[in-house]
């Protein structure tokens, strides 16, 4: 059950956070930062592919602590395709934080 709510929450949550702050171009805000979900292709170079009892965080590739700061730094910068992209990949990392806390 709680594998179904983490999975709607990665689209909810930015679809939310486009809608709430970036009213005006609120869609292709989404569109990008749901984009972000493609990180998770990283999870592809491991094996088993899917174990629902690993933490992705520091598990997988892109999910590990240097990756994440890139991403971080992504929301500061100047142009907003490269911002949403990173506020969608911080997005998807904290969700995925909060699934290992659980």
């Amino acid at each position: 059950m709680f594998h179904y709510l983490h999975l709607a929450l990665h689209v909810l949550v930015p679809v939310a956070v486009a809608w709430i702050f970036f009213r005006s171009e609120w869609k292709k805000a989404a569109l990008i930062m749901l984009a972000a979900n493609l990180v998770d292709l990283d999870h592809l170079l491991s094996s088993p592919i899917y174990d629902p009892n690993r933490c992705s965080i520091n598990n997988h590739l892109l999910h590990k602590m240097l990756p994440i700061s890139l991403f971080g730094a992504m929301m500061f910068l100047p142009a907003k395709p490269l911002r949403w992209l990173g506020m969608g990949l911080m997005i998807h990392m904290l969700l995925d934080a909060v699934d290992c806390a659980f």
